[in-house]
């Protein structure tokens, strides 16, 4: 597989500000080398959505958004609107309307002029079919109600300040929040929070340079270069690698704003932290009323919808000579053991050059196959993972729709089981879906002879 580097979109800078005017091309530089490939540079009023619509137009990296700040809403008059709109229509690099939105801190203009603005930049975004970058600074509720109202659904909250109620109340309504390098700041306990609770699927990063500078450079100018660390801290908090960061974040961007900075195709073979994932078919034995394929094939910023199902020489290339991996993961959107013949095919070459296999399976391999498979994967597979996810056979029939009825379940309990017999390590999951009993999950993994896993209902990969 390729070298892994990062590749970053700060989504939210404001980089033709005086601040950069003595050293803006190895600023850019700079960023490049961090790995950032794209940057939005976002107007605050009229004269700088101009100046980030020509810098847009001068530097293929750059992107531009245009709106009033609502700090400046009350010197907005009928004309400023017509002018936005130009603006916007005047290159196809002007990816949304922003900054917009209320700033009850510094009040600046009265409050219920700033309302009148937001609302209609917002109508003026909905009709020309654009994001929204949100600027929400101490006036969380008001800013919510006016989105619902409006039915906003496609936007950022930017340098997001709210709490893990509200951020997951922004993804409900389909929109994203940007972390900011304040999630740096030891005393941001509140960020810290947001981050471990919300789907990194909804989150976007930003500098919102020339401000918020992040830990170690605090105090100083801020720079698109920067949001690397703030990734990097991203990470740290979720568990991931920096190029997982990188690469769900910049997928996050590429679909709000339409940038798209790499090849964005169905991958076979993909990479979540220090694992190596195969994704061979898309099918599967049941029809799992949580599984998340059904709104997106999308696992941390990888597409795995298959146009086909690859065969052996196929698998084998994508593989490649990965470095740096603990393990080769059979799992991708769809039941692996399904391709059972080439499952064994490739795992056996995988052992011969002394690399770790795991599979991820719903264990109704035997049922499927209408023979004990078991003994097939002794001596291939180190470890085998498989979705037990309810406590009984009703629970399981209502969650997981196996066409196998009752013995669906069974088969699952026998097939776990009958594993601990093959395969050395055998550990039994369960979602977190409202209203399973994760204990009595977990009893009767045990009771089965396997190790059990939690895995959260939304969080995938």
């Amino acid at each position: 597989m390729p070298e892994l580097k990062p590749v970053l979109i700060d989504s939210h800078a404001h980089i033709y500000y005086r601040d950069y005017a003595g050293d803006f091309d190895t600023m850019l530089q700079r960023a490049e080398d961090a790995g950032v490939s794209a940057i939005v540079v976002v107007g605050t009023d009229i004269e700088s959505s101009r100046e980030s619509v020509e810098l847009a137009e001068k530097y293929p990296q750059l992107y531009a958004a245009v709106g009033v700040h609502p700090h400046d809403a009350g010197r907005v008059t009928e004309a400023c609107y017509g002018i936005i709109r130009d603006l916007a229509n005047s290159s196809r690099k002007v990816v949304a309307i922003g900054e917009i939105g209320l700033d009850f801190y510094r009040d600046r203009s009265p409050r219920d002029q700033q309302e009148l603005v937001f609302r209609r930049f917002l109508q003026l975004a909905a009709d020309m079919n654009k994001p929204v970058i949100i600027h929400d600074r101490d006036a969380h509720g008001r800013v919510m109600a006016i989105l619902r109202e409006e039915r906003v659904r496609k936007g950022v909250l930017h340098c997001f300040s709210g709490d893990a109620a509200m951020a997951a109340d922004a993804a409900t309504l389909g929109l994203y929040i940007s972390i900011p390098g304040t999630i740096t700041y030891p005393s941001n306990l509140q960020m810290l929070d947001v981050v471990r609770t919300v789907n990194i699927d909804r989150m976007l990063v930003e500098t919102d340079c020339p401000y918020l500078t992040p830990v170690p450079h605090r105090g100083r100018r801020n720079e698109p270069a920067h949001v690397r660390l703030t990734a990097e801290k991203l990470a740290e908090v979720k568990g991931l690698t920096l190029e997982d960061v990188a690469r769900i974040t910049t997928k996050n961007a590429s679909d709000l704003f339409g940038i798209t900075v790499w090849d964005q195709s169905a991958k076979i073979a993909y990479r979540i932290r220090n694992s190596l994932y195969l994704n061979i078919t898309n099918r599967c034995s049941n029809r799992c009323t949580f599984c998340p394929k059904f709104d997106d094939f999308t696992v941390k910023g990888h597409n795995l919808m298959l146009n086909s199902e690859p065969q052996y020489d196929e698998v084998m290339a994508a593989i490649g000579n990965p470095e740096g991996i603990d393990e080769v993961v059979f799992c991708g959107f769809g039941e692996p053991l399904l391709r059972l013949d080439l499952v064994k095919q490739v795992a056996a070459e995988l052992k011969k050059r002394g690399l770790t296999v795991r599979i991820n399976t719903d264990g109704q391999a035997n049922q499927a196959s209408g023979r004990d498979i078991l003994p097939e994967l002794a001596g291939l597979v180190d470890c085998i993972s498989v979705s037990l996810n309810a406590p009984d056979a009703e629970t399981y029939s209502r969650l997981c729709n196996t066409p196998f009825g009752e013995a669906g379940f069974n088969s699952v309990c026998s097939f776990i089981q009958a594993a601990t017999e093959h395969i050395p390590q055998v550990i039994a999951s369960a979602v977190t879906v409202p209203g399973v009993d994760i204990e009595a999950c977990r009893s009767l993994a045990h009771s089965l002879g396997a190790e059990f896993r939690v895995r959260e209902y939304s969080d995938v990969g």
